[in-house]
C-alpha cells in the first residue's frame, strides 16, 4: 500500500502507518503545495491513501489525480477544504480528527482573553523597547475578565470548553448563541441562552467565536454585529478566519466601536486585511491555537488511524458523513 502526505507531520501517525509496512512519500518541502505541485505529486504513484491538511485544497480533479485512493484523511477537525460532492461522487472515504483539539484549543482561547484584557502584548514590547522606567499607577492598565461576561458564539465541544473556564476558573456569567439550544448547559453553568448573535454581542464583555465555517457562517461577523459590542468589550476568534470580516474587523479596532480583539485564523490565510499588523489594540497569531506538542501528535495519530482503518477494508473511526 502506498500512501502519499502531503506535508511533514508528527512522527507518531506516520510511524503507525510504517509498522503497518506501508510504503510513505512525503511532501520534502515544509510548505503548502500548489494545486498544480499536489496534482504532480500524486500522479507520482497508484497511491492508496492521502494525508492531507486544511491548507489542501481538495476537489474532483484532485481526486482524479489518485484514483486508487480509498480515503483522503484530513490531518484536522475541519474540512471545508474538501469538496464533499465530488469525494461522494468517485466513491472516496473522508476522515478527520476530531475531539482531540477540544482542550488545546479552549486553554488557547484563554491565554487569548487573559492576554488582551490584560495588555501583555503591549507590555512586552514596551518592556522589550526600554520604556520601562519603574513602576507607575497609570502604566498600561488592563481589564479583568473575573465576574464579567463571556458570550460564546459556537457552543460545540470548544465554545462549551472555554465556558467552563470562565465560569469555573474567573466566575465570569455566560452568554451563548447557537443554532440549538441546550438546556442542560444552561443549568450547568447559569448560562443564558440568547435567539441572536447580536442578543450576544450586544451585552458581552468578551466574545469568543466557535463556529464551523459553513456557507451559512461565512462573515458570520461582520460591521453591524462588531457595531452592536459595547466599546469596552472585546473580541477573540481561534475558529476560521472567514466566519469574520476583517477588514470590518480592522474598523472597529481602528474607530475603537470595541476596544480590542484577539485573533488567530484569518479571512484570507496567510495574509492579513490591510492595516490589521500596525493595530496597538489587536493580537495577532498564526493559526497555532491547536499546536501543542500532544494535540498535534493525537491529530497525527487519527488520521493514520482513519487510513489504515480504510485500507484494512474497514470504517474508519472519524468517517465525515
Amino acid at each position: 500500500m502506498k500512501i502519499y502526505i502531503t506535508r511533514k507531520i508528527p512522527e507518531s501517525g506516520i510511524n503507525k502507518l510504517k509498522e503497518k509496512g506501508y510504503e510513505i512519500d512525503i511532501n520534502p518541502e515544509d510548505k503548502v503545495l500548489s494545486k498544480e505541485e499536489l496534482l504532480e505529486a500524486l500522479k507520482q504513484k497508484p497511491y492508496d491513501a492521502v494525508l492531507c491538511l486544511l491548507t489542501d485544497k481538495i476537489d474532483g480533479e484532485v481526486f482524479d489525480a489518485a484514483p486508487n485512493a480509498k480515503i483522503f484523511a484530513n490531518y484536522a477537525v475541519g474540512y471545508n477544504n474538501i469538496d464533499l460532492d465530488a469525494a461522494r461522487e468517485k466513491g472516496v472515504m473522508i476522515g478527520n480528527t476530531p475531539g482531540v483539539l477540544t482542550e488545546t484549543v479552549a486553554e488557547y482561547t484563554f491565554t487569548l482573553l487573559l492576554a488582551i484584557a490584560h495588555r501583555v502584548v503591549e507590555a512586552d514590547k514596551f518592556t522589550r523597547a526600554g520604556k520601562y522606567e519603574g513602576w507607575a499607577p497609570m502604566l498600561l492598565l488592563g481589564t479583568d475578565l473575573s465576574n464579567k461576561t463571556l458570550g460564546i458564539v459556537g457552543l460545540g465541544r470548544i465554545g462549551s470548553r472555554v465556558a467552563s473556564h470562565a465560569v469555573k476558573g474567573f466566575g465570569m456569567k455566560v452568554l451563548y448563541y447557537d443554532v440549538k439550544r441546550n438546556e442542560d448547559f444552561e443549568k450547568e453553568y447559569g448560562a443564558e441562552f440568547r435567539e441572536s448573535v447580536e442578543g450576544v454581542m450586544k451585552d458581552a464583555d468578551f466574545v469568543s467565536v466557535h463556529v464551523p465555517l459553513l456557507e451559512s457562517t461565512k462573515r458570520l461577523i461582520n460591521k453591524e454585529r462588531f457595531a452592536a459590542m459595547k466599546p469596552t468589550a472585546f473580541f477573540v476568534n481561534t475558529s476560521r478566519g472567514q466566519v469574520v470580516d476583517e477588514n470590518a474587523l480592522v474598523e472597529a479596532l481602528k474607530s475603537k466601536t470595541i476596544k480590542g480583539a484577539a485573533i488567530d485564523v484569518y479571512e484570507n490565510e496567510p495574509e492579513l486585511a490591510p492595516g490589521l499588523a500596525e493595530l496597538d489594540n489587536v493580537i495577532i497569531t498564526p493559526h497555532i491555537a491547536s499546536a501543542t506538542e500532544e494535540t498535534r501528535s493525537k491529530m497525527s495519530d487519527l488520521a493514520a488511524e482513519n487510513v489504515i482503518a480504510a485500507l484494512e477494508g474497514g470504517t474508519p473511526p472519524h468517517l465525515v458523513k
